[in-house]
């Protein structure tokens, strides 16, 4: 495996669509070395097909489920031996799914998938290659969300991942400061991906799998959840917003600690902010519940 010297490398998690994918595009135009991590060669050989022109030398697919510790292990692995003592320059933990539906009558195996790929996959990915990141003073820089400091109902299950990935991140930042890793972490509000027609979809096997009872007790809830996500998917910011900061994080001076984008991000913060009764409120109005 080759590579020219000059070039930075950085690893992509969830590369195959959405903010992944157009983080990888980003990278690509900026230069760097980019390493895709990618479920399966369909998803490869499209975003093969998308790099920009003269850039296909320095982009590598790599077959890497977050969840998986022997996949981990290959892509830490083909990754020494390509930088070698030159070291990672960055990784970007981007990986992810969304559980929907409220916690009464939540699948706990659903609960463990969401945390497993959210949360534990991003943990297990960053230890790995800590150790190469630490040889050149790389960066670290994963996908958080509005749903990190607003829990909505109905989705509590991403909403915990995102929580937890905020602490992930504070504590990371703070435990590889004496080696000089940077560690950032993206807020993004509604971006355009494939993450509100899922929740379109979610919305609709509820409905038709829950008992009529259940349909009594939660169905303005689900009703107001898939109309929030159309709503969301029809005010999205393009993917490429987000690489924008992607690329900032792994080529300023000094990175923000947090990048927050989305038209909706700022006023999901300032909910967060108020008191909880108000928030409450406000959340339900918004819902129409």
């Amino acid at each position: 495996m080759t590579r020219p010297s000059s070039a930075r490398c950085i690893l992509v998690t969830g590369a195959s669509t959405g903010i992944g994918r157009a983080a990888v595009l980003a990278l690509l135009a900026e230069g760097f070395h980019v390493f895709a991590g990618v479920r399966d060669e369909g998803a490869a050989a499209r975003l093969r097909a998308a790099a920009p022109p003269g850039a296909a030398a320095r982009l590598e697919t790599v077959e890497l489920d977050v969840t998986r510790a022997g996949q981990i292990a290959a892509v830490a692995s083909r990754l020494q031996q390509a930088v070698g003592e030159q070291g990672l320059w960055g990784l970007f933990n981007n990986a992810g799914i969304s559980v929907n539906g409220p916690i009464e009558h939540l699948s706990v195996d659903g609960l463990r998938r969401q945390l497993e790929v959210n949360l534990v996959g991003q943990v297990a990915v960053t230890q790995a290659l800590i150790p190469l990141l630490r040889r050149a003073r790389g960066r670290i820089v994963s996908t958080g969300s509005v749903a990190g400091f607003i829990a909505a109902p109905g989705l509590g299950p991403y909403a915990m991942s995102k929580h937890a990935m905020e602490a992930f991140s504070d504590s990371l930042r703070r435990e590889l400061h004496p080696w000089g890793i940077e560690v950032s972490l993206l807020e993004p509000g509604a971006i355009a991906t494939e993450i509100w027609q899922k929740g379109i979809d979610d919305a609709d096997a509820l409905e038709r799998e829950w008992p009529p009872e259940v349909i009594e007790q939660y169905g303005p809830l689900i009703r107001a959840l898939r109309k929030a996500a159309a709503d969301s998917a029809r005010r999205a910011s393009p993917a490429e917003r987000v690489a924008r900061d992607v690329v900032h994080a792994f080529t300023a001076s000094r990175p923000r600690t947090r990048y927050r984008m989305g038209r909706d991000s700022g006023i999901q913060r300032w909910i967060s902010r108020l008191p909880d009764r108000w928030a409450d409120a406000l959340l339900r109005k918004a819902l129409r519940l």
